[in-house]
């Protein structure tokens, strides 16, 4: 049975058992009260019938001395009250007053002619009121007799105590059952699967095999199954991961080999007394940038395990479409001549985006970077910043048009466009991994490898995407997706 059904079923009887207890203990008592009470009103009535005789006296309704009522004082005891009163609500008489003590005194009438010759039952008391006429049916006063209900009152004090001793006893019992019950459907299956648990953290086999059920703890068993199969594969998959860091760890080591031994080559040379001062400034030259070259290595090194951190979030603010991208695409223009490059910028953006603008700026200088360095001298760049809004510029590559409007759907696009040899359509999908080099730039000094693998990741932060098309000998596209507000 599920557990749901099962703590459904469980709450039910829970709920019902104790009402039908206290309904079959209530239907119990009821018909004991309903026979004691008969005898108490046939007893009532019996000593009612007793005292009339004497309390019929019209002698009695007068005021006169305590003595008289001596007669009437010994007929009362402690479960027995007698009162009498005049007509006019003053009370001559009662059998509770203190001998001595002045009784005579008046009393409300419209209170005192209450319920008369009613059989009165209250939970301690049974009372009776009845007037008293003379001869002349002249009224002289009422008596009322009150009798304490002491068996009763004891009765139901017993009944009480035994009714909460078989309430506590039913309650304990219920209550064990059910502790019984939950121990047997959730808390030993629960502790088994705990025990497994422990066991396959520590790397340890389990005492005893789990028992699956047809319920929920069943199925969630059954998932424990499945993930420890997963966690086997993820465990293969790290050791795979962690040969394959091995492997960027070598061939980083690798590229930083090659201007480290270019640097000791030339401060070798330096100490030479032979060189020229212009042979002297140009090996000053390289090993500079050799080492701004490693510099920008393991910056790039830094950036990619930061933005990998799952703590690291972006610091986005709102900024204006136009001047945030005229500054973001600003400063390009050097580097492109020194290689004799024309470039063609274009904007066509929303008025308000939120990004962050420190790590957009590093996106485009590592994406830009790579377009430089592989564009052929007296070759072009273009760089573009477009709106859903706004169609594709007429320079974007005819091959890559189409794909490009069903890619950039609801969203402004950051294009790169270079001309050049190209990349390999079995390279494409390697690209953005860390440390990815083709061979004809490992070595070389060209770059770390972890450009488009950090642009990856700063796009991704930012809710977006990147992707890449290329066609052999003609040139390369790269677009970066960005979300539009509103």
């Amino acid at each position: 049975m599920k557990i749901k059904n099962w703590l459904m079923i469980s709450y039910l009887l829970v709920m019902l058992l104790p009402i039908a207890a206290i309904y079959i203990l209530y239907i119990s008592l009821s018909a004991y009260d309903q026979e004691q009470d008969l005898k108490e009103y046939l007893d009532f009535q019996a000593l009612v019938t007793e005292l009339e005789s004497e309390l019929k006296d019209v002698s009695l309704y007068d005021i006169q001395p305590e003595e008289n009522y001596e007669r009437l004082q010994r007929l009362a005891d402690d479960n027995l009250k007698i009162d009498l009163y005049r007509y006019d609500g003053v009370q001559l008489f009662s059998t509770m007053s203190t001998p001595g003590e002045a009784h005579i005194f008046q009393v409300n009438q419209e209170n005192l002619f209450q319920n008369l010759n009613e059989y009165q039952k209250k939970p301690r008391t049974y009372s009776l009121k009845k007037l008293v006429f003379d001869d002349t049916n002249r009224l002289v006063g009422l008596y009322e007799i009150t009798s304490g209900r002491k068996a009763w009152v004891e009765t139901s004090n017993q009944r009480t105590t035994f009714m909460f001793i078989l309430l506590g006893i039913f309650f304990i019992g219920l209550y064990s059952m059910v502790m019984l019950s939950i121990n047997r459907k959730l808390n030993r299956p629960l502790y088994q699967l705990q025990e497994h648990m422990k066991a396959f953290a520590a790397g340890k086999k389990p005492k005893q095999e789990l028992v699956r059920s047809k319920d929920e703890i069943g199925v969630v068993i059954t998932h424990f199954e499945q993930m420890k199969a997963q966690i086997a594969e993820t465990r293969d998959a790290l050791a795979k991961q962690q040969q394959e860091k091995e492997y960027m760890v070598a061939s980083l080591s690798h590229d930083l080999k090659t201007p480290l031994t270019v640097i000791r080559t030339y401060t070798e040379a330096l100490e030479s007394h032979h060189l020229s001062k212009k042979e002297r400034e140009e090996y000053q030259m390289i090993i500079h940038d050799k080492l701004e070259h490693m510099k920008q290595m393991i910056d790039d090194l830094s950036v990619f395990t930061a933005l990998q951190a799952t703590d690291n979030t972006l610091h986005t603010v709102q900024v204006n479409g136009n001047e945030f991208f005229e500054m973001l695409f600003s400063g390009y223009e050097e580097p492109c001549i020194k290689k004799d490059i024309e470039l063609t910028t274009e904007l066509h953006v929303r008025n308000s985006y939120k990004l962050d603008p420190k790590q957009m700026i590093r996106l485009v200088d590592n994406l830009m970077d790579n377009s430089i360095r592989y564009t052929p001298n007296h070759h072009r760049i273009w760089l573009a910043a477009i709106s859903s809004r706004k169609p594709l510029p007429n320079w974007v590559f005819p091959a890559f048009t189409d794909e490009v409007n069903a890619w950039r759907e609801d969203g402004t696009v950051i294009l790169i466009q270079n001309e050049g040899k190209g990349i390999k359509h079995t390279q494409l999908e390697k690209v953005f991994q860390p440390f990815y080099q083709d061979d004809t730039s490992r070595g070389k000094g060209a770059t770390s490898g972890l450009g488009l693998s950090i642009a990856k990741i700063i796009m991704e932060k930012h809710d977006g995407k990147i992707k890449i098309w290329s066609t052999e000998n003609k040139g390369t596209l790269i677009a970066c997706w960005i979300k539009e507000r509103g």
